[in-house]
Parts: C-alpha cells; structure tokens; sequence
C-alpha cells in the first residue's frame, strides 16, 4: 500500500494548505486560493462516486495514462483537465470562505478513507485514469494535491 503518499494526503498537505492565505498568487494557472481547494475537493468525491463524469480518455491510450499513475513523475505546470470537465474558466467558489472550503476537504479526505476501508479492491472511475482502485486513487490524489501546493509555492 502507498502508506507514505496516503500519510502526505492526511496529515501534510491538508496542514500546508492551512497556512494558505486566501489572497495567496498562484505560479501559474487562473483559480485563486479557494478555487483550487474546492477543485481538489471535487476530485476527491469523484474518487468517492459523490461526483460522476463520463471517461473521456480513449480505451486505448488508458495504458499511457496509467504509466504516468506509476511513475514517479508530476503533472507538469499549467496542466489542466479536459474543459469538458472542469470547464474553460475556473468554477465560482461554493463557500462562504477558503477556511470553510478547507474544511470540507478534510471531511471529504476523511471519507474518502471510509470509502475504501471496507474494501479496497473497489474500483472507481476518474474521467481521465479511467477505473481506479484505493492505491491508484492515493497515487493520483498524492501527485494532483502535490502539483497545486506547488501551484501555490507551498512545496518546492
């Protein structure tokens, strides 16, 4: 299991977008501070079937995409999702505050544990990876929040 990557998703990243101020200037991409917290928010309810898309990524380059899964590679600055996704422009925030949005990501990774605790073989879909099991959503979770602490200077 990716017990170090799943540790960095509790406890680490959760703690550094704390000190996140909500002015706080990206290093590249459009969403402010909030945008991006409730972004991440949302693709851990997909991960939970809370949010459901479509798979938009060809059966046959599904391979390539898991490759990058297993890597140890980062999503490179300014990747975006597919804008049938997540749109052209960033989402409207949802919450009253960037503290409140923070909030409902904590309560989201936490379900996102529970989810799986009963069996980890579950697969989900992710609109791009395709069906993804726990270790592949901690491995995807881990390298999404990694390149938006990034985004925000929050890790080197």
């Amino acid at each position: 299991m990716e017990t170090e990557k799943l540790s960095f998703i509790q406890g680490k990243a959760l703690k550094l977008l704390e000190q996140l101020s909500p002015d706080a200037v990206p290093r590249w991409g459009k969403m402010n501070a909030q945008q991006m917290v409730e972004h991440l928010n949302d693709f851990f309810r997909v991960s939970i079937l809370e949010i459901q898309y479509p798979l938009v990524t060809p059966e046959e380059q599904l391979p390539k995409y898991k490759a990058f899964l297993e890597s140890d590679k980062e999503f490179r600055e300014n990747t975006q999702a597919p804008e049938t996704i997540v749109g052209a422009e960033p989402s409207p925030v949802l919450y009253g505050s960037l503290e409140e949005a923070i909030a409902h990501l904590n309560s989201t990774v936490e379900k996102f544990n529970s989810f799986f605790s009963n069996g980890t073989a579950v697969k989900t879909l992710h609109p791009v990876f395709g069906d993804l099991d726990f270790r592949e959503w901690i491995r995807l979770h881990h390298k999404h929040l990694s390149h938006h602490l990034r985004q925000f200077g929050l890790i080197a």
